[in-house]
């Protein structure tokens, strides 16, 4: 490394025309340039300049050398220039890993991105967790508390949870009045597990919280599947998604034991590091977190 470092004080030489000049533009006292040099030529077994007390002259030596030496530090330079690109401007492809309901989440909050005319996005939904560095994965959006790890979480915001059904289960099965009545309903649980049986926690008018574990009538993979089997009728189950809130919305589903509430679920951003992240990170950690800030259905982060 230090006779990179001496062949490119040579090629400031070579441009600046003296020992001087080259000092300036490196910051150096003239002597620790001429000392450069001098250790140049004793590892090279050659003269490079010729000196006198008026000026500086290529030997034949220098002239060849001098070639490979000024190519070497624009190399560096234009290296660098590159990744200032990337530090400034969103650029290059931006890799998101996310769970495939947030689909419509990040086409909304990630919008404005599409200004930027040499980045590419790359979404990789999959409602299962992707290995960050084996994927290379930017950024990843994760829901619910996360291990301990080397990975670096910033919490978006707080997802809000809603007991629902679909009108026609209900006019078929009836309303449950409580809590306890949930177990004689199907339950559109969770992802495939070997019990078969979900976990709820509800909390109550006056600080009463009731724990209930639910027998799975249905399961799925991804989280877009219950949401239709909730529509369809087969059971009651949790709005979480935009899509499930908006079903709300619409009527399509009904709010299920209202004063009950599900604990929230937090939303995560989990990338590889903190510092020294490129642009089109900087940027995207952004816009997720100005849309949670100003998105519904959530919670106070």
């Amino acid at each position: 490394m230090e006779q990179l470092k001496r062949m490119a004080v040579f090629a400031e030489v070579v441009a600046a025309g003296s020992m001087v000049g080259a000092s300036r533009r490196l910051g150096m006292t003239a002597s620790a340039v001429s000392q450069h040099v001098r250790q140049l030529e004793k590892a090279l077994g050659l003269a490079l300049l010729h000196r006198s007390t008026r000026r500086l002259t290529l030997t034949e030596a220098g002239e060849r050398y001098s070639i490979g030496c000024i190519a070497m530090v624009q190399a560096a330079r234009s290296a660098e220039q590159a990744l200032a690109a990337l530090r400034d401007e969103p650029e290059g492809e931006l890799r998101l890993a996310a769970p495939v309901a947030s689909a419509g989440l990040l086409s909304a909050a990630l919008a404005p991105l599409r200004t930027y005319s040499r980045l590419t996005l790359r979404l990789l939904l999959d409602d299962a967790l992707i290995d960050l560095i084996e994927s290379r994965v930017d950024i990843a959006l994760r829901i619910g508390e996360q291990a301990d790890s080397t990975l670096v979480a910033r919490k978006l915001g707080n997802l809000r949870r809603q007991l629902c059904a679909a009108p026609a289960y209900l006019a078929e099965r009836g309303w449950p009045a409580h809590p306890k009545d949930l177990p004689m309903h199907p339950w559109i649980g969770g992802r495939p597990g070997a019990s078969g049986m979900d976990r709820i926690v509800l909390h109550g008018a006056g600080d009463e919280v009731l724990t209930l574990d639910l027998e799975s009538r249905v399961q799925a993979s991804q989280a877009s599947a219950l949401h239709s089997l909730c529509i369809a009728g087969w059971g009651i189950g949790v709005a979480i998604s935009q899509e499930g809130h908006k079903a709300l919305a619409e009527g399509l589903l009904l709010p299920v034991l209202p004063y009950w509430q599900l604990d929230d679920l937090p939303v995560y951003a989990v990338t590889q590091r903190r510092a020294e992240q490129p642009a089109k990170v900087r940027v995207a950690l952004e816009l997720l977190s100005a849309h949670f800030a100003r998105s519904l259905p959530r919670s106070q982060a």
